[in-house]
C-alpha cells in the first residue's frame, strides 16, 4: 500500500498479515481500522492495542435486527436444503464436510 494509506479490515482477520501490518504501523507508513483479527478476541496485551494510528473495535456487524433475521432465514433454508438432499452451496465454509455429510 502507498505510504499514508489507511487499511480497513472488517472481513476476516486472516486476510491481513498482522506482523507486516505491525511493521508498517510502527514505521508510520500506514494507519488501520480493524474489527477482525487473526486471534479473536484480541488479547488485551496485543501490540495493536498500543498504537496511536490504529482504531480497533469488536466485530459486531451481524448484531442488528435485520442481520439476525436474515441469518435465521438462511440457517433455516440450509437445514431444509440438507433435509431434502440438497447441499446449501455458498453457505458452508468447509467444503470438505460435504462428502461425509449424513442426515
Amino acid at each position: 500500500m502507498k505510504p499514508g494509506s489507511i487499511l480497513i479490515n472488517t472481513a476476516r482477520g486472516g486476510l491481513v498479515d498482522e506482523d507486516a501490518l505491525l511493521e508498517a504501523l510502527r514505521a508510520g507508513r500506514l494507519a488501520a481500522g480493524l474489527d477482525v483479527f487473526a486471534t479473536e478476541p484480541l488479547p488485551a496485551d496485543h501490540p495493536l492495542t498500543r498504537l496511536d494510528n490504529v482504531l480497533l473495535s469488536p466485530h459486531v456487524a451481524g448484531l442488528d435486527r435485520e442481520s439476525l433475521v436474515r441469518m435465521a432465514l438462511v440457517a433455516a433454508a440450509s437445514i431444509v436444503d440438507l433435509y431434502q438432499g440438497r447441499w446449501p452451496d455458498g453457505r458452508v465454509v468447509n467444503p470438505e464436510l460435504r462428502s461425509g455429510w449424513r442426515w
